[in-house]
């Protein structure tokens, strides 16, 4: 029973994690084709708030269901192929996320602080918006990587 609660957890983590980067990305590129300011601005904003409410909250689930049921189950987390590539996949993407996406949002928001009020928006927030859209979309691989991993095991059949 406490296996099954994890391993919800976990589950539960990345589809709110998965879930938010993909839904994101979508509203985040609609608002800004519509070239209003205060809505672009408002969409800036809520890509900040959502991030940091289910993209962390999704990981920090992942992380604690993940070795939660990794330990009651008995399931070694550097002896166990798909274990091990899951958590690289993790990793990669947090990398990704923190070392390009985050410092992109947070200038992409003072941008759209500027541009909300004075009107116009920049070219740099228009390149930063294009450069934080495709390593969105290349982050979101190990994540659905890790969950084809963690779903079909595919190494357990090959290494008995």
């Amino acid at each position: 029973m406490l296996y099954a609660f994890f391993k919800s957890l976990h589950i539960l983590g990345l589809v709110l994690m998965a879930g938010n980067v993909t839904v994101t990305a979508l509203w985040k590129v609609f608002a800004d084709r519509t070239n209003k300011t205060q809505i672009m601005a408002f969409a800036q904003w809520l890509v900040t708030v959502t991030d940091f409410s289910f993209t962390l909250s999704g990981g920090f689930l992942m992380v604690v269901g993940g070795y939660g049921a990794a330990y009651v189950g008995h399931i070694s987390v550097i002896d166990t192929p798909w274990v091990v590539l899951g958590q690289l996949m993790l990793a990669v993407a947090g990398a990704v996320w923190l070392g390009i996406l985050v410092p992109l949002q947070i200038r992409q928001a003072r941008l759209a602080q500027d541009f909300a009020v004075i009107g116009e928006v920049p070219a740099e927030y228009r390149q930063c918006s294009r450069t934080w859209l495709v390593w969105g979309l290349l982050s979101t691989v190990p994540l659905l990587a890790g969950l084809y991993w963690m779903v079909a095991k595919p190494m357990t059949y090959w290494l008995g």
